[in-house]
């Protein structure tokens, strides 16, 4: 088989690869535009689009409450923990105490450990606070990431020594350090973790569920999955694949915006040790 036979088959079968992850968000598309007689069908395309199911989840719902309330809370949290993650990442990779690498290993060690073990504990903790029915109890526990310590800590050690020799000498603290000098060269490790982080906060419904009960305090994930399941939608397909288009869509602009720092910093930082 010739070069040009092998690649025409590896370019076929990574079209077919492609459509088979992006055929499925196509026809949510679709769905959510098309009259309910036609949803069943495999078909993307029908003769009468309309935006009868945006309006219908406009009308049933406060989802334009729930998804300035998920900005807020996934804006903030995404900026705590770019802030506070890439503190610690800072200490654990260029400064020297006692204990360092414990709490290295501490954090490693809650990376193993389920989330959904916490959530018990954690939920009783935020009733005794009497943060339920706040942001507080949105934004508070997920200020930090141990995912974005480990990675700003592996990209911070693989910055020259004498960049911070030559910042200390100049009067530098390590705040200005890290904030004046880190910070501007690792756009692309900050937009991946900010990326991560924000997806990670946006699509987070499970721990909404538990602390949330006020419609107008209730997020854009909270908001679908009670349209969805709780009967809110009245059965009307279009509708629920209108409010779930509305949850996906932000992630996927970012996503696409954000794209080529993302993938700039897989390649050439990596979580390499």
């Amino acid at each position: 088989m010739g070069k040009a036979a092998k690649k025409v088959l590896m370019y076929a079968a990574l079209t077919v690869a492609a459509l088979s992850f992006i055929y499925p968000f196509l026809w949510m598309a679709s769905a959510s535009l098309k009259p309910e007689n036609e949803i069943g069908s495999l078909n993307l395309l029908s003769r009468s689009f309309s935006l009868r199911g945006y309006q219908a989840v406009f009308k049933q719902i406060p989802i334009a409450r729930a998804l300035l309330n998920s900005v807020f809370v996934s804006v903030v949290s995404t900026t705590s923990i770019l802030v506070f993650s890439s503190m610690v990442g800072y200490a654990l990779s260029r400064l020297r105490f006692i204990g360092r690498d414990v709490v290295f290993n501490m954090v490693l060690v809650t990376m193993m450990i389920p989330g959904q073990l916490t959530l018990i504990p954690l939920y009783v903790l935020i009733v005794r606070l009497g943060w339920a029915d706040t942001y507080k109890a949105l934004i508070v526990p997920a200020m930090m990431s141990n995912m974005g310590i480990l990675v700003f800590r592996q990209f911070f050690r693989s910055l020259p020594q004498d960049l911070v020799d030559a910042a200390r000498i100049d009067g530098c603290s390590d705040l200005r350090i890290l904030f004046q000098i880190f910070w501007p060269i690792s756009k692309p490790t900050i937009i991946t973790v900010g990326l991560i982080s924000f997806i990670g906060s946006w699509n987070e419904v499970l721990w909404p569920l538990m602390v949330i009960r006020k419609w107008n305090m209730m997020t854009m994930p909270q908001m679908v999955t009670l349209f969805h399941v709780g009967g809110l939608s009245g059965a009307q397909v279009a509708a629920e694949m209108a409010a779930a288009m509305m949850l996906a869509l932000p992630v996927v602009l970012a996503y696409l915006f954000f794209q080529r720092y993302f993938i700039e910093s897989l390649a050439l930082s990596g979580i390499k040790g």
